[in-house]
């Protein structure tokens, strides 16, 4: 929904609406897969639009990339091989590459226009698409898993839309199952999971979905995220291993800079509300 200065994103369910003021539309496009729209922002920069829904913006996309990588790199013992199904616009390889034992980062976005736009209205996410360690394909993400050699690969990031057109296929144990296969051992997968407060059933049907595919441990964090419906969101951790434990000496001493992450943001994101123990139990 759009008038003459604000773009509105509507959540009929909860009664709920977040919105930007805007200087002026940037782009439209429909690609052979959704409808893109760029927007310049009165405070928040240039904002990505995808299908209605906001999905990046300049101001505070640091949340969700840095909350989406740093974790479950700092969770595996040593990863060395990560892929990204979806994260389109960059933001989280240009996170996963800030970890000098990566090896590898593949990125797998069914969608090459989100990328393209990201590079010309988001450049500063795209600065690591020339690492040497960076593979961008542009091929359905779900097909690649099912095809992984065994033990492949140590992390899965499963940057993805919400659980509608495209991305509907992120959330089902078939999926999860081709993760386990694929992942080394102590191996971790980890999805955005919507928010809690907002979206709690499609979490606790997510987290079983990961159980019947395989996994026997699970961990949800939480993180804010202002342009997303509540403005609080989560990931869920699905792993081989211990997800309860972190490398926290190798967190705290990090090489990179980040504006958000750290150990203590870490082990703070590990800790659940009442409300979501009780709905879980």
């Amino acid at each position: 929904m759009l008038d003459a200065t604000w773009f509105s994103e509507a959540q009929e369910p909860s009664g709920s609406a977040f919105s930007l003021k805007i200087k002026r539309k940037l782009h439209e496009e429909q690609s052979e897969f959704q409808f893109l729209e760029i927007y310049e922002t009165e405070q928040f920069g240039n904002l990505m639009v995808i299908d209605g829904c906001t999905m990046v913006s300049t101001r505070d996309n640091f949340f969700y990339h840095e909350m989406m990588s740093h974790p479950v790199l700092y969770t595996h013992p040593n990863p060395k091989r990560v892929w990204i199904i979806g994260g389109g616009d960059c933001g989280t390889l240009r996170e996963v590459l800030k970890h000098p034992n990566v090896e590898q980062a593949v990125q797998i976005d069914i969608d090459e226009r989100v990328t393209r736009l990201a590079e010309i209205y988001f450049p500063e996410l795209c600065e690591s698409n020339q690492d040497p360690r960076a593979d961008l394909k542009f091929i359905d993400g779900i097909k690649w898993v099912k095809d992984a050699e065994p033990g492949s690969v140590d992390i899965i990031i499963v940057d993805s839309t919400d659980p509608v057109g495209p991305a509907e296929g992120l959330f089902c144990a078939d999926f999860y199952r081709d993760c386990f296969r694929a992942l080394s051992e102590n191996g971790i997968v980890v999805q955005q999971s919507e928010s809690a407060l907002l979206h709690m059933k499609i979490l606790k049907e997510m987290r079983a979905e990961m159980q019947a595919g395989g996994f026997g441990s699970l961990q949800t964090i939480f993180f804010p995220q202002c342009i997303y419906p509540s403005g609080w969101w989560s990931a869920t951790m699905a792993g081989k291993g211990d997800l309860a434990k972190f490398r926290e000496a190798d967190a705290a001493a990090k090489p990179f800079e980040t504006v958000y992450y750290n150990s203590d943001i870490h082990q703070a994101s590990l800790a659940c509300p009442e409300f979501f123990k009780k709905a879980l139990a």
